[in-house]
């Protein structure tokens, strides 16, 4: 029983001992920390994207109450009005900053691309590009798998049961380009979202082939015919390499190239209001 209590009570010491060594050493070494780092993570998502190009959010918020000028200092979960408040915590002037929005660079579901061949590798975009040319016939479209639903932080992109093509719901997407990050071919990328309309347009389809190969490949696909371009009265697009883009700058959403289209390869985005992208 001596031997119980004795075990006990040398346990209690070393333990009290330990604590007393370790809330010496925590004061010795304490950094303090600026509060202000404290109230800005408060206003950023916790995500930890790396969208800012910081490691995570409390490096951003490090970085930003250190900073002298907030420029080129952009949290997209967070937003204009987030950087607003940002600033004013860090007591900083925030320049404007563009919205953005992820889009979809191929509309040819199961019904517009024809399989060609089976995969029966692991169900991951970046393998497949890897080991095979997918199951369809086009080089350039999306091959299905959802690399991008796992890469985006913000439950903002899922994959259609039925066309097996991402679908970005642009209430929560916020720009952080995580999704276009983890695409191996490319099919998702950021668009600005202009203002006052709200509205994006672009092309969804990035095949670079002739006319007759892009339309046996898929049905939706854009062959370069230049009908968008000739409906557009603002020279906001441009056809190269059989494929037409479209300069957000100068476009003014005013659908006459969507109308043109004969392969309905060009789409339009309404953004809701208030929205973080």
């Amino acid at each position: 029983m001596e031997t119980i209590w004795l075990t006990i009570a040398l346990m209690g010491g070393i333990g009290i001992i330990a604590a007393a060594v370790l809330y010496i050493v925590a004061k010795r070494f304490r950094v303090d920390e600026d509060e202000r780092v404290l109230l800005i993570e408060e206003v950023l998502p916790g995500a930890n994207c790396g969208a800012c190009g910081y490691k995570g959010c409390h490096d951003f918020a490090t970085a930003c109450a250190a900073a002298e000028s907030l420029d080129g200092m952009f949290c997209p979960g967070a937003g204009a009005d987030g950087m607003k408040r940002i600033g004013e915590i860090a007591g900083l002037s925030v320049a404007e900053t563009v919205r953005k929005v992820a889009v979809v660079a191929c509309a040819g579901g199961c019904d517009e691309r024809p399989l060609v061949r089976k995969y029966d590798g692991v169900l991951r975009c970046s393998i497949e590009t890897v080991v095979g040319e997918g199951e369809t016939s086009c080089p350039y479209g999306c091959l299905g798998w959802g690399d991008c639903v796992e890469a985006c932080p913000y439950d903002a992109i899922h994959i259609d049961s039925e066309t097996l093509l991402p679908v970005v719901d642009p209430s929560k997407c916020v720009g952080c380009g995580k999704c276009a990050k983890a695409c191996p071919r490319g099919v998702i990328k950021l668009q600005d979202v202009p203002e006052p309309y709200g509205t994006v347009v672009y092309v969804a389809c990035q095949n670079r082939d002739k006319g007759p190969l892009a339309m046996k490949a898929c049905a939706v696909s854009c062959i370069g015919c230049g009908k968008c371009k000739k409906a557009c009265g603002q020279e906001a697009i441009t056809v190269d390499h059989f494929i037409a883009s479209i300069d957000s700058s100068k476009c003014v959403r005013c659908g006459q190239c969507v109308e043109a289209c004969p392969r309905h390869s060009i789409h339009e985005i309404q953004m809701p209001e208030g929205g973080k992208a």
